[in-house]
């Protein structure tokens, strides 16, 4: 039904005519289809504006903390990392996307109030973005936060990117400039199974799925940091600022004697030219991620993700305000409201083809559109029967079957424990 209504919305609108007026009597005669859903909203009464004005207060919280980790690791950090000649990490990121696209940072609250000391977005940033219209998976130290060394949050939020980007089958870019693990909490962040050196094996395992790994090395690289370009199938380094080595200067010195600058000991000649650990050589950080670019746009994988967000053909916007949805949820978590209010405001056309919509009626499970991409989408509607639960895994079950993405809406409110007789 689905594929119909969007080959529906592809054809013209005169061989579209007969089959949209039929189905459309046969919908409204039978209510069958993917209907339309209705607005539901009380404007006019108090709750829509407490709603209002309560979510509009954590909004404000939420900008606030998020102003406070986008300036990194403070201003005179900051300065430092530009008298160097380097860009900050989401700097970083802003010239490698196509021009105009939007980025997703994940995690970006990561870290805060975790330690006694500030780690704004956990001394790293991830997240997705296109390059040459190919969405890749962004992994960039910050070298303004405690030199972009490794806490155990800062791994975990790395690890939780290379899970999404194996999942998803997404490029990763690595923007290396870390001083590898955080000697004092190096203890908590060695030992494991999911700790530091996950991350080299989820390089080597994606690598082998063939999900490209690239690496560009902006900065120092040091001690663990310095496995993540090894790692990687192609990388590039920038000449002074990018180098590679396991123990600085200060430690060649004290276990040898020799004094070494740490260009000759690591840095982009060496490992270009010698060791050949890196595969590029970028004159300046500008000049290195436009390399990244171009290796990105040489990648020969099965297809790219359709951007869909720039072709309005293959999609509709919600008939309703998606603004709303600040006034639907209500302050007091005690009382309910219908999960239906928030699809309409979120999928295409607000449309919503319900899945066994008369059974185990407070999970409300469906298919949609959003941007054009099939959807499955989950939300409690209240209390969580037996049959809701029964609904549910049918569904899931239906989505995994049909390879379709799946949205969960949870408000769990409850569960009743009990059997289904």
């Amino acid at each position: 039904m689905l594929r119909r209504f969007a080959a529906r919305r592809l054809r013209p609108a005169a061989a579209a005519g007969y089959h949209s007026s039929a189905t459309a009597a046969a919908a409204d005669a039978y209510g069958g289809g993917a209907s339309v859903l209705p607005d539901g909203l009380d404007r006019s009464s108090d709750a829509y504006a407490s709603n209002a004005a309560a979510v509009g207060g954590l909004l404000s919280d939420l900008r606030a903390r998020v102003s406070q980790v986008l300036a990194g690791g403070g201003a005179e950090a900051v300065r430092r990392n530009k008298e160097r000649g380097k860009l900050l990490p989401r700097e970083r990121i802003d010239r490698m996307l196509d021009p105009g696209a939007s980025f997703l940072e994940l995690s970006q609250l990561a870290g805060s109030g975790v330690y006694e000391e500030a780690l704004p977005s956990g001394g790293i940033i991830t997240g997705i973005g296109p390059v040459h219209g190919r969405l890749c998976m962004f992994v960039a130290n910050d070298p303004t936060t405690k030199g972009g060394t490794y806490y155990p949050i800062t791994v975990k939020k790395h690890l939780r990117a290379q899970e999404i980007a194996s999942e998803c089958k997404l490029p990763c870019i690595y923007l290396v400039d870390s001083g590898g693990a955080n000697l004092p909490r190096q203890a908590e962040v060695f030992p494991d199974r999911d700790n530091f050196g996950r991350i080299f094996y989820n390089q080597a395992k994606m690598s082998s799925d063939g999900i490209p790994q690239i690496a560009l090395v902006l900065g120092s690289c040091t001690a663990g940091g310095a496995y993540i370009p090894a790692m990687a199938d192609e990388s590039i380094i920038v000449k002074g600022n990018g180098t590679i080595f396991l123990a600085g200067p200060p430690l060649v010195k004290a276990a040898t004697g020799e004094e070494i600058s740490a260009e000759d000991l690591g840095g982009a000649s060496v490992h270009c030219k010698i060791s050949g650990v890196s595969d590029h050589f970028a004159q300046d950080e500008l000049h290195g991620l436009t390399m990244g670019r171009n290796i990105v746009k040489n990648l020969h994988l099965a297809a790219k993700t359709p951007n869909t967000q720039n072709s309005s053909c293959y999609y509709q916007e919600p008939l309703y305000d998606v603004q709303e949805l600040r006034s639907i949820a209500p302050s007091d978590l005690k009382q309910s409201f219908d999960i239906r209010s928030v699809i309409a405001r979120i999928v295409d056309g607000s449309e919503f083809d319900e899945f066994k919509k008369l059974y185990g009626t407070t999970l409300v499970t469906g298919f949609a559109r959003i941007y054009g991409q099939p959807v499955g989408i989950i939300g409690n509607n209240g209390i969580l029967f037996t049959e809701s639960a029964l609904k549910g895994s049918h569904f899931i079950e239906l989505c995994a079957q049909r390879n379709i993405p799946l949205i969960f809406l949870q408000n769990i409110t409850g569960f009743m424990v009990c059997y289904l007789i």
